[in-house]
């Protein structure tokens, strides 16, 4: 019988948040690979209803949910989180994982995924010190992408807490770093944005459900 690389399946759960302003395969991409190589039995997509720190999305709420449930509805263990939706204030994700954290037991491992250019902000982030008491964190490393400065806080916390191979975030609860280098899908939702507003359908940027409820909503000036 061949070998395969994929572990057994986990208890660990995975989040993936942000605006999904419109959710496309770069999301989708990033955390397949995160869910795959983790063996996770559910990854949490979960829209945010106000980013704190970035302009208000450009289509509403109930629109970016539902365009995250239809790129979604084909992954069995994807699942879209309304939590920050129905909480209506801003998102802040130390405030997002201690929900996670108390729907889990304390012993399940919880891993935040993110790219590597929000990970250079991340000691900026609101409480950005209990973060790592409540997940791991996953960060995208896609070609082209710049790691911390080396006077940074973000290098000194990735030094003091990384955790070289992908399994060893399943062996605790929280408060490890690890680092995968990604598939390299460049691709920018505020890009998307403005090309559907310039007329240029973004055919195989997005997925074909999500570019069917554009049209039909006619979000984005379409």
């Amino acid at each position: 019988m061949q070998q395969t690389n994929q572990p057994q399946k986990t208890q660990a759960i995975g989040l993936m948040g942000g605006t999904f302003d419109p959710i496309h395969l770069g999301h989708m991409r990033l955390a397949w690979e995160a869910s795959t190589l983790l063996g996770l039995t559910k990854m949490e997509i979960m829209p945010c209803h106000l980013p704190p720190h970035r302009d208000a999305p450009s289509s509403d709420a109930t629109h970016r949910i539902k365009m995250a449930r239809l790129a979604c509805a084909e992954t069995p263990s994807f699942h879209v989180n309304d939590w920050e939706i129905e909480k209506h204030s801003a998102s802040y994700t130390v405030e997002t994982l201690q929900y996670m954290r108390d729907q889990a037991s304390s012993e399940t491992p919880l891993i935040f995924v993110m790219g590597m250019d929000a990970f250079r902000l991340f000691c900026r982030w609101h409480r950005w010190q209990d973060i790592l008491n409540l997940c791991h964190l996953w960060v995208a490393h896609r070609p082209g992408s710049t790691p911390p400065e080396t006077q940074s806080d973000e290098y000194a916390l990735l030094k003091r807490s990384r955790a070289e191979h992908p399994h060893d975030l399943l062996s605790s609860a929280a408060g490890n770093i690890h680092v995968h280098n990604t598939t390299a899908l460049d691709i920018s939702a505020t890009q998307l944005r403005e090309d559907i507003q310039q007329g240029f359908e973004p055919r195989f940027l997005l997925p074909d459900t999500v570019w069917h409820y554009i049209k039909l909503h006619q979000l984005y000036g379409w």
